[in-house]
């Protein structure tokens, strides 16, 4: 996995260079901002910045004496709070944006540098951030938007953080194994509504299941989760209402996305009883779909072809796509995948017109998700693996069962 962050290292260097920028610069309010974590990894810091001058090695300044065990641990050159002089800001009542201006500017030259062009990323306040570099642009330096190029850095996984991702892929496996046997367990009452343990079993019910064994595996769920019956799911993103219960002969679309210090992804679609004939022939559809993507997955290839492909062949099935039909709600209504890392959606991109960061290669973890979705008939299907593109070709994160029944579980 040397080579991925090798890969990542050059295309930062390039894009500053394309930019004309000296340097990357990244202030954020903590080491969870998902540019600033791919420099520090697991360090426990509040308000801080990564400077990458081009050709150079990453700096990173902290603003609190108390995490300097934490800045230590990370093993790069360190700006102190003592050189940044914040207890001196600090005493003075110096306003956020005034102490990053001065602190960042400390920082910059610590790195060796002086006065001009800095790609700018991070997340940290927008009006703190627009305030600063005013103060910044006065005194001869200019910003670029660097965001992309961090998404590029951070697209090849290291060996480090490929183990977070594996962690978070088998806790959500485990979360929809005990989602199927809860399903499984259940019995079909008269009106068809499932009953688990004397009492109807409802989305919400489900949901604090996932929770649990998430939390018990270390992940928590920043994003939420989505557990959508029927109609619900037939709209995307379409969280599931916890109050509702569960039926037979209904879809149920679980995406769980929980994060350790990295994501994972995985959706499956249960059916409790007998189903449906559109169903069963939209899942068996989605279900060819997904293996023919899974077949194309290489290093080199680049994400929308691997879009084209599947809508050429759910098309041939008779079903709507974004080629087909532009901005169709009904059939396949979405991208394939996206990449998976310190952001739920990042690199490798699968837009059409998404450039280097649209090809796929060595060290990507990434999404393949085909669905299909009718509002009106009130049912969806989607299957969604995380898969991550080795040295050795693409392997699966999340090998589970695709079958609609939860009893085949």
């Amino acid at each position: 996995m040397a080579s991925s962050r090798a890969r990542g290292e050059q295309a930062l260097a390039t894009g500053l260079a394309d930019l004309g920028a000296a340097a990357l610069l990244i202030p954020a309010g903590s080491a969870r901002d998902p540019d600033l974590a791919p420099f520090v990894g697991a360090a426990h810091l509040r308000e801080s910045f990564v400077i990458v001058p081009l050709g150079g090695l990453p700096v990173l300044g902290f603003l609190s004496a108390m995490e300097r065990g934490e800045a230590a641990a990370t093993g790069l050159a360190l700006v102190t709070p003592e050189v940044l002089g914040v207890d001196r800001l600090v005493a003075d009542g110096a306003e956020p944006e005034r102490l990053w201006a001065e602190v960042l500017e400390r920082g910059l030259a610590f790195a060796g540098l002086t006065p001009s062009r800095v790609a700018l990323a991070g997340h940290l306040g927008a009006g703190v951030v627009q305030a600063a570099c005013a103060r910044l642009l006065a005194r001869g330096w200019s910003f670029t938007p660097g965001h992309d190029l961090v998404r590029r850095f951070r697209q090849p996984k290291t060996a480090e953080e490929l183990v977070e991702i594996r962690r978070a892929a088998n806790g959500t496996c485990a979360a929809f194994r005990e989602v199927a046997r809860r399903l499984a367990s259940a019995e079909i009452a008269p009106n068809r509504e499932l009953i688990l343990e004397g009492a109807p079993l409802t989305v919400g019910s489900l949901r604090r299941t996932v929770a649990r064994v998430l939390a018990e595996h270390g992940l928590e769920q920043p994003d939420g989760n989505i557990v959508a019956p029927a109609e619900e799911g037939a709209m995307p993103h379409s969280a599931g209402t916890d109050a509702r219960t569960l039926l037979a002969g209904e879809s149920l679309v679980v995406d769980l996305y929980p994060k350790g210090a990295l994501f994972a992804d995985c959706t499956r679609t249960f059916c409790v009883g007998s189903v449906p004939e559109p169903l069963a022939r939209a899942h068996a559809a989605v279900a060819q779909a997904l293996a023919l993507a899974h077949a194309e997955v290489r290093e080199g290839v680049r994400g929308w072809s691997l879009q084209e492909k599947v809508c050429a062949e759910l098309s041939a099935r008779g079903y709507e796509t974004p080629i087909t039909h532009p901005g169709t709600t009904r059939g396949y209504v979405h991208g394939l995948g996206h990449g998976v890392g310190y952001e739920l959606h990042e690199a490798p991109s699968f837009r059409k017109h998404a450039g280097a960061e649209g090809v796929l290669g060595e060290g990507d973890v990434l999404t393949l998700e085909p669905g299909l979705y009718d509002l009106e008939g009130g049912w969806a299907v989607r299957l969604e693996d995380l898969v991550f593109l080795g040295p050795d070709g693409p392997e699966n994160l999340t090998p589970m069962p695709y079958t609609l029944d939860p009893r085949a579980w």
